[in-house]
C-alpha cells in the first residue's frame, strides 16, 4: 500500500491552463489517446478544465499554456501559473505568439469593442494580444495552429528521461523534400511561406497543393527579406504579402518586422 502511493507520488504533475484560444492545442493532447500510454505512468495531469472535474492546486512540475494574454484578469493569472509551475511550456501560435488574436494589434481595439458590443462598457480588455513569453520567463515553446500532437509527446519525454526535446527548428521546406514534393512556387509560382516556416505540421497544405501559411511560425533564421522579394517577383502586392505574413503568427517578431516594413514601403510611395 505505502509502496504505491509512494510511486504515484513520485509522478510528475501537469497542469494545463487556458487563455484567449480556440482549445485546438488542448484537444492535440487528449488526441494523444493510446500514444499516451507510454508515459502515463510517469505523469498525473492534476489540473486540466478542458478533460476534467477535479482540479489540484499547485505547485506543478510541468505547466502547459494555451492561448495568448488578451485581458487584464490574463495578465495577473499568468504570473501566479509562472509560479505554480517548475516548468513552464506554451502551446501553440496563440501563447508563443499572439495568434489570429493578435491582427488587432494594428487596429483601434476601443473602435473594435464598440462596434461588435452592444454594451462596451462591460468590456475589459488589452490594447494588445501578446505571447506568454512577453509577461513571464517560458521553457519551452511548442509552435503551430495547432501543435503537432507528436511534438508534444515528445517535448513530455525528453523532459521525464531529463533530455532536450528533439523539436526541430529547420524550414518546411525541409518535410516537403522528405514527402517528395514538387515545390509550388518553382512549378506553379504559387506563394509560399514555407522557406521562413519552422517545420512541425508534416508540410501538410503544400501536399494538397496549397502554399504554407506560416502556421508554426518563422524558422531558426529566417531569410524574411529574400522571401519578400520572391513574393513581388511573383507579383504579388505589398498589402498581399503584409496580409501573408499576417496570419497565425503575425506577432511572432521577424513575420512582424517583415509585414511592417511592406506597410511602410507602400505609405511612403
Amino acid at each position: 500500500m505505502s509502496s504505491k502511493k509512494a510511486a504515484k507520488d513520485e509522478r510528475k504533475t501537469i497542469a494545463v491552463f487556458k487563455f484567449a484560444s480556440c482549445d485546438g492545442c488542448q484537444l492535440s493532447l487528449l488526441e494523444l489517446e493510446e500514444e499516451l500510454l507510454s508515459i502515463v505512468g510517469a505523469v498525473n495531469i492534476v489540473y486540466f478544465p478542458e478533460a476534467s472535474r477535479v482540479m489540484l492546486k499547485g505547485p506543478y512540475d510541468i505547466g502547459l499554456v494555451e492561448g495568448s494574454v488578451t485581458t487584464h484578469h490574463e495578465a495577473e493569472l499568468i504570473q501566479q501559473v509562472r509560479r505554480q509551475s517548475k516548468m513552464l511550456v506554451t502551446l501553440g501560435a496563440c501563447a508563443t505568439s499572439g495568434g489570429i488574436q493578435a491582427l488587432r494589434n494594428w487596429k483601434d481595439v476601443n473602435l473594435m469593442v464598440r462596434t461588435v458590443y452592444r454594451n462596451p462598457d462591460f468590456i475589459s480588455t488589452l490594447k494588445l494580444s501578446t505571447p506568454v513569453a512577453e509577461h513571464v520567463p517560458v521553457d519551452f515553446e511548442l509552435r503551430g495552429c495547432p501543435i503537432s500532437k507528436y511534438q508534444l509527446l515528445e517535448l513530455l519525454s525528453a523532459t521525464l528521461a531529463g533530455r532536450k526535446p528533439n523539436i526541430p527548428t529547420y524550414s518546411v521546406c525541409m518535410e516537403c523534400k522528405r514527402r517528395d514534393n514538387v515545390c509550388l512556387t518553382v512549378a506553379q509560382g504559387t506563394p509560399c511561406l514555407g522557406p521562413v516556416t519552422q517545420a512541425g505540421c508534416g508540410a501538410l497544405c503544400p501536399s494538397f497543393n496549397r502554399g504554407c501559411y506560416g502556421c508554426f511560425g518563422p524558422m531558426e533564421s529566417p531569410n524574411t527579406d529574400a522571401m519578400i522579394a520572391l513574393f513581388r517577383n511573383l507579383g504579388r502586392s505589398d498589402p498581399e504579402i503584409t496580409r501573408a505574413f499576417r496570419t497565425f503568427s503575425a506577432w511572432a517578431w521577424q513575420f512582424r518586422q517583415a509585414s511592417e516594413e511592406c506597410e511602410h514601403e507602400r505609405k511612403a510611395r
